[in-house]
């Protein structure tokens, strides 16, 4: 069963004993449950872990540290409270902070900004976890069959198009930077400067990643992935190209793969076969682009 706010109130030192809290349900979540909580002028964001998330790879440390180096470079919000051990975790809450659409994010003055708080955070102290595409989609497999969890017919198919780019990444290998690992159109926020939120799958990681996982979560085209790539990089070689559309798949496949997982753990009610469903459909259409075989040897070229 879910988690009482009320019960986590207690645990907060910055909340307990408070008599005048105002509590409200923040939706969009389909991991944890999320609040606001409202203090006279004062607003915080109070996030409490979903059950069994230590099964989507998720430790509360890294994520708490890896929230609080990116809130001192002003991308992410400031983190005011982290109860040990359950790991709950609150925020400033922003305000003055407006969603941005995804067709906002799709445009070359809003993409530059993404990609200066993507260099800010690649730029940051390391992080003790590490994050790789290839062994969380191994690692949610391993879990998902353990609870009975339902594959697709294809799921061998795509298992050797994961092989065949891990081997071509193998010939450019990357220096691990801090990365978000999960970009999401519901974790971007604009006060006035881009600020990015849940920092769950933060890890050292592959750059690519995160430029992969913004793109394709906002639906960019070739045009959108070149000047992202010329943005972040200064050129868009053809090696960056293939790597990031073949990080692109990836992102799906990871995508798809928590999807799957959820439906042997979560408790939330949410549709999480249709989610991973949508993924995997996309990640198919991408393997049997005509570009394909081109993507894998141009990686081998290097950046």
């Amino acid at each position: 069963m879910p988690i009482a706010v009320e019960d986590v109130i207690g645990r907060v030192p910055l909340f307990a004993g408070r008599k005048d809290l105002q509590i409200s349900p923040l939706g969009g979540g389909i991991t944890n449950q999320n609040y606001r909580i409202d203090i006279g002028d004062e607003a915080f964001a109070l996030r409490i872990a979903g059950a069994n998330t230590d099964l989507l790879g998720i430790d509360r440390e890294n994520e708490h540290l890896a929230n609080t180096y990116a809130a001192e470079l002003g991308i992410a919000p400031e983190v005011l409270a982290f109860v040990r051990p359950e790991g709950y975790l609150v925020t400033r809450f922003l305000q003055q902070a407006r969603p941005i659409p995804p067709e906002e994010l799709r445009q070359p003055a809003t993409i530059r900004r993404v990609v200066e708080a993507l260099h800010k955070i690649h730029a940051m102290p390391a992080v003790p976890g590490t994050f790789s595409p290839f062994r969380v989609v191994e690692t949610y497999a391993e879990t998902a069959a353990r609870y009975g969890v339902r594959f697709p017919d294809s799921f061998e198919w795509l298992l050797g198009h994961k092989q065949q780019i891990e081997t071509a990444f193998l010939k450019d290998p990357f220096t691990p930077r801090p990365c978000h690992n999960d970009l999401l159109n519901g974790n971007f926020l604009d006060d006035g400067q881009v600020r990015i939120l849940d920092w769950e799958y933060a890890g050292m990681g592959d750059v690519f990643f995160d430029l992969a996982n913004f793109a394709i979560n906002h639906d960019f085209d070739d045009q959108q992935d070149r000047f992202l790539v010329e943005c972040y990089f200064g050129q868009a070689t053809p090696a960056r190209m293939a790597r990031l559309k073949l990080m692109k798949v990836m992102s799906d496949f990871r995508e798809s793969m928590w999807g799957l997982l959820q439906i042997g753990i979560s408790q939330l009610d949410f549709d999480f076969r249709g989610y991973a469903d949508k993924h995997f459909a996309r990640m198919r259409a991408k393997i049997q682009d005509p570009g394909w075989s081109t993507w894998l040897l141009e990686v081998a070229h290097g950046a």
